[in-house]
């Protein structure tokens, strides 16, 4: 079901509780950044969100998040968290301050191409191993990394996973845990690099991401409903 505008303050607050609940149990002291994906949803449920303190929004599709940034405008932050195709890149780099899906040397290429910014990317990992998924092999993310180094106005903080499609939380927790030492193994070979962006976790799942290390959650569902077709 959809939940109404009025509703979007509860429900954060409710997240928010998850997220400060899981720190503590795992005795972390960081914090974790929360991107409210509005894939769907109208521009007053952004407005909304505003609001209640939501400072990043993501979305999937350029087209839609350019119709919404019109409207919207830098009042917060864009990342795109979808698949990019490299004819949208143009447009896409006008209204994203951080692409958190690139698996390809090719899309970073028309990005540097594109932009006249440094623009913030996160590696995008298939750690389910599942056909349907964008990301890079994890045995070939160095490959990817050192591909996309030489490209100035590309700047890399991270790495971004989508668990896997199951309801067995023993393999959500292994694809999570395989992309934090990827994340690891990056930091540690990259001192140079400011790597220090973990996306990982969804509506469904956010909490054993977090408890696996995630310091970023990308939340749609959890936070306005279901979407809006």
């Amino acid at each position: 079901m959809e939940c109404s505008v009025s509703s979007i303050g509860d429900n954060l607050n409710r997240v928010q509780n998850t997220i400060d609940n899981t720190l503590a149990k795992t005795g972390r002291k960081d914090s974790v950044t929360i991107v409210a994906v509005t894939k769907t949803q109208p521009s007053e449920v952004i407005g909304a969100a505003l609001l209640e303190g939501i400072s990043i929004i993501g979305e999937n599709r350029v087209q839609e998040a350019a119709q919404k940034h019109e409207l919207i405008g830098d009042r917060v932050r864009w990342h795109m968290v979808g698949h990019l195709q490299r004819n949208k890149v143009k447009q896409a780099v006008h209204i994203f301050e951080m692409i958190q899906s690139i698996d390809k040397v090719e899309t970073a290429a028309e990005i540097d191409k594109r932009v006249n910014r440094r623009l913030d990317v996160l590696i995008e990992i298939n750690s389910s191993g599942e056909d349907t998924k964008s990301g890079v092999e994890p045995a070939g993310l160095i490959k990817l990394v050192d591909s996309i180094l030489p490209l100035n106005s590309i700047r890399i903080r991270g790495l971004m996973t989508i668990g896997p499609f199951t309801d067995n939380e023993t393999l959500i927790r292994q694809a999570f845990s395989l992309t934090r030492k990827k994340y690891e193994e990056l930091a540690s070979r990259y001192r140079e690099l400011e790597i220090d962006t973990l996306s990982m976790g969804m509506s469904a799942d956010y909490a054993a991401a977090i408890e696996e290390g995630s310091n970023m959650v990308r939340l749609g569902t959890v936070l306005f409903g279901a979407r809006r077709y």
